[in-house]
């Protein structure tokens, strides 16, 4: 009679630490990957941001996309922009990336046709990422802020696309100075 109750109790206890070991990989893993949506609002003001010197001036229309590799927030637009570039880069936009200073990180294989710069004069004072800034053909700051509203972004809920269109079919736009609501990382250090 021993026997068996030995085997039930060792069975029990492999059972219990089989439990246990998931309950804590999955606290780990919701720690540290799912992340609740909180309304963020930032104020986009594009009053000191320029391109540099070999860029700027007329020429053809420029986006520049804003990231920070250690955003969770950036996943939910870069599908949307290699759907962009591989709509806007045909018509002659040209796309390029400015990565949060002192940051490590790739982005993905869709999103190799976007020129890397170093910085941007006037990214500094940039109020969170992910954000994109788009100047027109005469190099006037036509558009800077964030790609949408809300958690994701989508070509259904883009400011980005109507913009584009616009600059494309020579009319003049003016969102230099954008307010919203969203899933944002501070751009600039926090001080602790």
């Amino acid at each position: 009679m021993p026997k068996p109750r030995r085997k039930t109790l060792l069975i029990s206890l492999t059972a219990l630490l089989w439990l246990a070991a998931m309950i804590a990989a999955y606290f780990w893993f919701e720690a540290r990957y799912i992340r609740t949506f909180s309304d963020q609002t930032a104020l986009f003001s594009g009053s000191e941001l320029r391109l540099p010197e070999h860029l700027a001036g007329p020429g053809p229309i420029r986006l520049v996309h804003f990231w920070d590799p250690g955003c969770p927030c950036n996943v939910g637009n870069q599908q949307h922009l290699g759907e962009l570039i591989e709509r806007f880069a045909p018509q002659g936009v040209a796309f390029y990336a400015v990565q949060k200073a002192g940051s490590q990180g790739r982005l993905p294989a869709n999103l190799d046709a976007l020129q890397a710069l170093a910085t941007l004069p006037g990214s500094e004072q940039l109020p969170a990422s992910p954000a994109v800034a788009i100047w027109d053909q005469q190099g006037r700051l036509a558009y800077f802020g964030p790609y949408s509203e809300g958690l994701t972004c989508s070509s259904s809920n883009s400011f980005i696309e109507p913009i584009l269109e616009a600059l494309a079919a020579g009319r003049h736009v003016n969102a230099s100075n954008t307010l919203a609501v969203g899933c944002f990382c501070a751009w600039t250090p926090t001080s602790e």
